[in-house]
């Protein structure tokens, strides 16, 4: 089956990229690439395959592996523009994260909110990690004036672990966790029927899931949606997005 990911040219989130692709791969599933402008070789955040800060709180082994295989393969590039997108040419949607500032291209894009509006109404899998969510908050679903996401409950990067990220690092790199001056959950929040539809999940800001232990792991399906917090929630992210493409086939 087809998979749709949107990336920005730069900045995405290593993790939240490089795990679902290696795993939907390795189970005979197309990942198909779509950029701004087609052709670009999108890069992921460098900090969080170098460390952020001395060397930590980057990306963990694994999926800085599975990120090298990925960039490696001749299809990992815009193999199609946001512009061009015919959103019944896919099986699903895939939505990553990240925070560095070059997810302001993808993450503010009219153009790719109006496609993202236009598979959501197909009904087909949906899937979207951290500030994932955030297009599909910005995405208006014809007619209405409302989000796609107004009546169904979603996760998304909890505020408490923004706030604590910019706090930790903000005297070395200023805002590089605050992406916008809204924290992500506010903003998601603003947009859905009632308060409560946002699900913050477990508090946990040292542990991550793995391929073997999805103990610290949370994940929120609502229908043909899921979504997920942080890089921590990857592989159960990927896993359920499987089980989705599975129960489509």
């Amino acid at each position: 089956m087809r998979v749709l990911m949107p990336l920005p040219d730069r900045d995405f989130d290593v993790t939240e990229v490089a795990v679902p692709w290696q795993l939907l791969t390795d189970a005979g599933h197309e990942v198909v690439v779509a950029t701004e402008r087609v052709g670009t070789a999108p890069v992921a955040d460098p900090r969080l395959l170098d460390g952020v800060l001395f060397g930590r709180l980057g990306a963990e082994p694994e999926p800085k592996e599975f990120y090298r295989r990925m960039v490696a393969d001749p299809a990992f590039r815009g193999a199609v523009a946001w512009k061009d997108l015919v959103a019944t040419d896919y099986d699903a949607l895939l939505l990553p994260g990240g925070h560095a500032p070059g997810m302001r291209q993808y993450l503010g894009s009219a153009e790719l909110q109006r496609k993202v509006a236009e598979f959501w109404r197909l009904g087909r899998p949906v899937a979207a990690i951290c500030h994932g969510p955030l297009v599909l908050a910005r995405a208006l679903a014809p007619g209405t004036g409302r989000s796609v996401l107004h009546g169904r409950r979603t996760t998304g990067l909890p505020r408490y672990l923004e706030r604590s990220a910019y706090l930790l690092t903000g005297w070395r790199l200023g805002r590089y966790y605050r992406t916008y001056p809204a924290y992500v959950q506010d903003e998601i929040t603003a947009v859905l029927a009632a308060p409560g539809d946002f699900q913050r999940g477990p508090r946990s800001a040292t542990r991550r899931g793995t391929a073997a232990d999805h103990g610290p792991a949370f994940v929120v399906e609502d229908g043909n949606y899921l979504s997920a917090r942080w890089p921590g929630d990857a592989y159960l992210f990927a896993e359920r997005l499987l089980a989705a493409l599975q129960q489509a086939r």
